[in-house]
């Protein structure tokens, strides 16, 4: 399964991450700090990223989540709607790799 379970969203929603490892929480903090306005991730949740991530690694988290930020925003410009793809209960098929 990829991604997040309907339970894991609706924990993450509750601002409750006692279900995620250390390096995890971290990143929905930082995602989080992201999706702020001003965007703004502290120098103690920089310094706890780094002991789970490299910097190569970080780089492109953080790309990452910036882009997500940069296309919701954009969105609403436009008033783009939701496709309707997350479901609650909806489950993709698991690809296996070779």
């Amino acid at each position: 399964m990829y991604g997040l379970s309907d339970d894991e969203i609706a924990t993450i929603r509750d601002g409750n991450l006692d279900g995620f490892t250390a390096a995890q929480a971290a990143l929905l903090r930082m995602a989080d700090a992201m999706a702020d306005t001003p965007s703004n991730v502290s120098d103690e949740l920089f310094a706890e990223l780094r002991r789970h991530f490299s910097e190569e690694e970080l780089i492109e988290l953080a790309a990452s989540a910036a882009q997500e930020n940069f296309r919701a925003r954009y969105n609403r410009v436009f008033d783009v709607g939701s496709d309707g793809l997350y479901r609650k209960g909806l489950h993709f098929k698991q690809h296996r790799v070779a």
